[in-house]
């Protein structure tokens, strides 16, 4: 490439950068610098774009440079942004990886210069536990004989963490002795002091094990690549010698030992980083955010950019995110701001309970879909999970409504492994012939009975023609003998668990006491605590399966009632009398069918997503819904970091480019048991001190609205023809759904459902108000107790006065036109929770470009209505039958059942 070729390139990819984008880039390169950059704000095309400068510019060598990501992805995207600005050939010559592809790379060629000769292998998680199988069996006995449990899993966790820290399995054990040493607590919620050292104590013997076993074998984990990258950059200056520049991606995510192998390859002293403090969310993985402040002390000459121009959400999104995230007082002071229009103001909604708060959100899905005539697909969706059980009522909502989804990096609710592992002791009391269930169930907790074991056990069953269960049972109480080898001491707390849920299930005993009574059986809190690394996220799992039995309880018993009518029906007939169903096996049915779906990968995109805020981060959508938006889910009950928890939060909500919707329950069942639940002091403290941030009623997609929707996206206005269209066909099924927009009945209103449809202009009609006679007295907003206070609902401008027909306004509400009017609502409080009935007015949405000629509808009293008659009311069905298709007017959905007469 010549000089003038050069200079065209230097002055193609300098013209599309931002003022402060610019800054950075041609930043001095023996400067350390650390460029912050916000959600949104081209951080990738900032890092591509400074390594171009470097080469094109102050004619560094592609090969000096050291460009270094957290993922394979960000580092394949920088190559083919690269690419783009300096040639295929430049690009291969950088140093561009993850740490460990780096570490591998240079470990390869200067091996014997740490003691390692270049051939060495690299164990992957499944080798490095077959490594660490042996040792940990010479421990069994003494773990058993204090009723502890110890997977290879949970000892490489406990390792890795050691590692990230830059512990040596010599650091490690004295570190442990220290800690044995001390004063032990204990708590109901944490595991006590004497297992955590029981459990660290043999960890440590066996890290010093396992490490002896690597080095004679000449390998190494993944985490040893970091480990001896950094012996080596740090004591072999020859190796780093090359580097003229170091680039580090996610610098807020890097742990104590990624920082140390960065300061060893900077030989030059010359770094940039790029990161931002505000979306540090991986404390609980070791990284350490302070890493930012440390390289200001160890590299005293460093400066600070900011990037605060965002290119992905609307400016409302964007001021409501940086309200929440502000709150933290410590953090660096810094903003963003967007070019993009104000757009919908994000949505806040209060629910009476979980269901409705997840029926909501699949139903406003549809509506936005129907609303923005195809500009908006499935798959520009995306709810946002603090944690994964939370997922639950969100699939079966959406698999209500007919709206495929797919879970980001986990697995659906009833497919993950402590669900299943419960469900099998559950299925083998209700079928004993069940082999699956029977082989998972057995050895779940571990009972040392193997694969090997259940072949004998299996052979012998079919030979003696009973159920492995039967055969089982037989050894246990001495009527036939014991196999080889030897199961019956193994069997001592398997049989009588299943015998004592067996009884249960025979008395009609409710599934969510059942499955109470199985982890209290086998002990499986304390079974996964020592297990699984991640055990707390699965016991939330497991109280969420108690709840869902709690959900389908209702169901159940109505369904009971409805098979001994049909027995009746049926014996009168003379037909065959059928199989009497039991609640376990109503149960069983319906997470059969509320875990069914298309398992294909195909189309993923054309899904709604479900993903926690962890696995979302670096990623983007055109609507973001996060729910649970609460008192002990944002921050989670467990941390020991509220403000990690608040940039979490913050980082779910700057994934939403155009819409955003952020959601509670005034109640929520926790393992079977309703409890109050209040809003996240990360929303309320904000709202209150400013209450437009969010509004309580969603957009009506205007024309307007969709314009400046399809803006912020940059994609191509919708057909006004196809939205008609869609609104006609959505309109159809919105008939048999109660309003969720406008009128949620549970809080205690006496007045009718209300049936609101949307049109294409932006207007509400009405389909089906049900208005009774008004009584002469006045109601007055009243609330049920100091944590249901209401949020006093907004007034919505509308473009023309003949938008609202009479027929719109309740008979017991009286409006008045009044002037234009600030679009600042009264305080929010803390809840949407009221007794009070809600206005059909929607609420003022401010900020939409391009809408003129607002006269906005202000209530001026309401009236208290009488009592209508239970006969006049519209029938609307309301429980689910198992999560068996859609409510029906009769509320009986299951073809299998009939209404009671």
């Amino acid at each position: 490439m010549s000089l003038s070729q050069d200079s065209m390139a230097v002055l193609s990819y300098l013209k599309s950068l931002n003022s402060a984008q610019l800054k950075a880039v041609q930043h001095p390169p023996q400067i350390p610098l650390q460029i912050l950059a916000g959600p949104g704000s081209g951080k990738t095309k900032v890092l591509t774009s400074r390594i171009a400068h470097l080469i094109l510019h102050h004619k560094f060598l592609p090969s000096s440079i050291c460009a270094v990501t957290f993922t394979n992805k960000a580092a394949n995207e920088m190559k083919e942004r690269l690419t783009k600005l300096i040639g295929k050939e430049k690009t291969a010559e950088v140093r561009m990886g993850t740490f460990h592809a780096l570490c591998a790379l240079f470990l390869r060629k200067y091996a014997s210069s740490i003691g390692l000769e270049g051939n060495f292998t690299v164990c992957d998680a499944e080798e490095s536990k077959k490594i660490i199988t042996p040792f940990l069996k010479k421990y069994k006995d003494d773990l058993a004989a204090k009723d502890i449990t110890l997977k290879e899993a949970t000892v490489l966790a406990i390792i890795s963490k050691a590692k990230a820290k830059g512990l040596s399995a010599s650091d490690f054990h004295h570190d442990i002795r220290i800690r044995s040493h001390a004063p032990k607590n204990s708590s109901d919620s944490q595991i006590s002091s004497s297992t955590v050292n029981d459990i660290d104590l043999v960890v440590a013997e066996i890290y010093e094990d396992y490490e002896k076993t690597l080095r004679k074998n000449n390998s190494l984990d993944f985490d040893d690549l970091l480990l001896f990258g950094v012996k080596l950059f740090t004591e072999n200056p020859t190796s780093v010698k090359w580097c003229r520049h170091v680039l580090v991606d996610e610098f807020q995510d890097t742990n104590v030992t990624q920082y140390a192998l960065m300061e060893a390859i900077a030989f030059a002293r010359c770094v940039t980083v790029v990161g931002d403090p505000d979306q540090s969310i991986y404390g609980w993985r070791s990284a350490e955010v302070g890493n930012l402040a440390r390289m200001q002390k160890d590299f005293s000459s460093t400066e600070q950019i900011f990037l605060e121009q965002n290119y992905r959400s609307s400016s409302s999104i964007l001021k409501a995110s940086l309200a929440i995230v502000a709150q933290d007082k410590t953090r660096i002071q810094k903003s963003l701001h967007t070019s993009h229009p104000v757009g919908p103001i994000p949505v806040l909604r209060s629910f009476s309970s979980e269901q409705m708060e997840a029926s909501f959100l699949a139903g406003e899905i549809k509506r936005i879909v129907a609303h923005m005539g195809g500009a908006l697909n499935w798959g520009d969706f995306v709810v946002l999970l603090r944690f994964n059980a939370l997922s639950r009522t969100i699939e079966s909502a959406l698999q209500k409504e007919g709206i495929p989804s797919r879970v980001l990096n986990g697995h659906k609710f009833f497919e993950r492994l402590e669900i299943k592992d419960l469900l099998a002791y559950l299925q083998l009391v209700d079928n004993p012939q069940f082999v699956p269930a029977f082989v998972r169930a057995i050895n779940t907790p571990a009972r040392g009975i193997g694969e090997k074991t259940v072949s004998e056990l299996l052979a012998r069953a079919d030979k003696s023609k009973v159920t492995l269960l039967d055969l089982v049972e037989k050894i246990h109480n001495g009527k036939i003998p014991d196999i080889k080898p030897p199961v019956r001491r193994k069997l001592a707390s398997f049989v009588p668990s299943i015998r004592v849920l067996r009884n249960l299930a025979s008395e009609n005993t409710s599934p969510s006491d059942l499955i109470r009574r199985l982890v209290e059986l086998i002990g499986y809190e304390d079974y996964l605590r020592k297990t699984q690394p991640d055990w707390d996220t699965r016991w939330e799992n497991v109280q969420e399966l108690i709840t869902f039995a709690s959900d389908v309880q209702s169901d159940l018993e109505d369904n009971l009632n409805l098979t001994v009518t049909a027995e009746a029906q049926q014996q009168e007939t003379d037909v065959a009398e059928a199989p009497r169903e039991t609640p376990l096996r109503l149960f069983l049915q319906a997470s059969m069918l509320s875990s069914e779906g298309d398992q294909s990968k195909e189309g993923e995109n054309e899904k709604v997503t479900i993903s926690t805020c962890h696995s979302a981060k670096g990623l983007e959508w055109p609507v973001v819904m996060v729910p649970a938006v609460e008192q002990g889910t944002f921050p989670f009950y467990r941390t020991d970091d509220a403000e990690e928890e608040r940039r979490l939060l913050y980082v779910a909500c700057t994934r939403a480019q155009s819409l955003l919707y952020l959601s509670h329950a005034t109640s929520r069942k926790v393992a079977g048991e309703t409890k109050t639940k209040e809003l996240s002091a990360f929303v309320s403290s904000v709202i209150k001190e400013d209450p437009t941030l969010f509004f309580d009623r969603p957009a009506m997609f205007s024309a307007p609205e969709r314009k400046v929707i399809c803006q912020v996206l940059n994609r191509p206005d919708p057909d006004e023809g196809e939205v008609t269209k869609r609104i006609t066909e959505y309109n159809k099924t919105s008939r048999n759904r109660a309003s969720e927009y406008e009128y949620d009945h549970s809080q205690g209103s006496s007045q009718g459902p209300q049936f609101m449809t949307f049109t294409s202009s932006g207007t509400w009609n009405s389909l089906n108000a049900h208005h009774q006679s008004s009584s002469s007295h006045l109601h007055s907003s009243t609330t049920s107790g100091p944590q249901h206070r209401p949020i006093p609902t907004p007034q919505r401008p509308h473009n023309v006065s003949s938008t609202f027909s009479s027929s719109l306004v309740p008979s017991n509400t009286v409006y008045s036109s009044i002037p234009p009017v600030s679009h600042t609502p009264v305080s929010h409080g803390i809840h949407a929770a009221s007794t009070a009935p809600k206005s059909v007015i929607p609420s003022a949405r401010p900020g939409i470009q391009g809408i003129q000629g607002i006269q906005p509808l202000q209530p001026i009293q309401h009236i208290q209505p009488t009592q209508p008659s239970n006969a006049a009311l519209p029938v609307v069905g309301i429980k689910r039958r198992l999560g068996m298709g859609r409510v029906t007017t009769t509320g009986y959905t299951n073809k299998k059942f009939k209404p009671p007469t």
